[in-house]
């Protein structure tokens, strides 16, 4: 596959978790990967090339496009999987935590979303953003307190089918994933057996039921606007 042709993704967050994840499904599928995390080593992988750096400062968009470009010669998904997560009753957050999550969940999807479709616009040929978000932005839980989280994932799901619509007849499509609580580092062990007991099937996600459905939107080409619930049923009530 020449340079040239070869599809190329962006992942923001893809350091561990859901992120590194990411990194490796897209390789799999064939596309090349601009890994973005503010702590990630260089890839021995020659497909995948990586950026350090804080989503919320636009230079870091700015540089993640480049290195897209300039390594690869187009830049084809954006996957907007950097995110916080803090769970605190509503009175209890400080102006650092809203700072913080404000940041990285709001500004970060701003940033770098304009300037992947930009760039997906001006090399013709379409493109796809999907955006991590979290199922209580649709199903609160009084047992997770987490008005931040609604507050800045629920605007980027309305984003989502806003800038759908938008580009609708430009061939970017713009579709979000939406999940339960994950294994991931971010849960501590001690914490997965409550989280389990928050979906009605019992069970927490695993990396590869995220990824999955991120990869399906990606091989999807008539979805579009979507918010893909993978949740182990929470959407569905309890």
């Amino acid at each position: 596959m020449g340079i040239q042709q070869q599809k190329v993704a962006l992942v923001t967050g893809a350091s561990q978790g859901i992120g590194a994840g990411l990194v490796e499904g897209y390789r799999r599928l064939g596309h090349a990967v601009v890994a973005v995390s503010r702590t990630i080593a260089p890839s021995a992988d020659p497909g995948v090339v990586t950026v350090q750096g804080d989503v919320a400062d636009r230079a870091t968009a700015e540089r993640a496009v480049a290195a897209a470009v300039e390594r690869f010669g187009r830049l084809d998904t954006l996957v907007n999987n950097a995110g916080i997560f803090v769970a605190k009753p509503f009175t209890d957050y400080t102006l650092g935590d809203y700072a913080a999550v404000r940041g990285v969940n709001l500004d970060g999807f701003f940033h770098i979303t304009q300037l992947a479709i930009a760039r997906m616009l001006a090399q013709g040929g379409g493109g796809h953003v999907v955006t991590i978000t979290t199922s209580l932005v649709d199903n609160p839980d009084a047992r997770v307190p987490s008005v931040l989280a609604s507050l800045t994932k629920g605007g980027l799901q309305a984003a989502t089918r806003s800038l759908a619509v938008e580009y609708a007849t430009r061939g970017v499509r713009v579709n979000a994933v939406s999940p339960g609580s994950v294994k991931t580092p971010m849960h501590p062990e001690e914490t997965h057996e409550a989280l389990a007991a928050l979906h009605p099937v019992r069970r927490m996600g695993e990396l590869s039921d995220v990824v999955d459905a991120v990869l399906f939107l990606e091989n999807a080409p008539f979805v579009t606007g979507e918010i893909l619930h993978v949740d182990g049923g929470m959407s569905a009530g309890h």
